[in-house]
């Protein structure tokens, strides 16, 4: 788990969404506790109790770096991760 503890912790920085995996926002997002649809090249996350819908499409091998602040708009607006990562 200490993988994800230390993705959580690069995104909830902020200093390199342009470098994160898209693999390992997919299996942090997961970890936190959301659920995964996929249509086409849009993987689309939900999570009872979060408001926002988070799509997240993949730019190469990468996370799109919007899309890595969106996701840590929403972790930081819930405190998600304190426990569940």
């Amino acid at each position: 788990m200490g993988k994800y503890s230390d993705l959580l912790l690069r995104v909830l920085v902020g200093q390199s969404d342009a470098n994160i995996p898209f693999t390992e926002i997919r299996h942090l997002l997961i970890g936190l506790g959301f659920h995964e649809r996929i249509k086409g090249d849009h993987h689309i996350f939900t999570k009872a109790g979060v408001e926002e819908i988070i799509n997240l499409q993949p730019l190469g091998s990468k996370a799109k770096s919007y899309q890595v602040k969106q996701v840590r708009n929403t972790i930081v607006r819930y405190k998600l991760g304190d426990e569940d990562v």
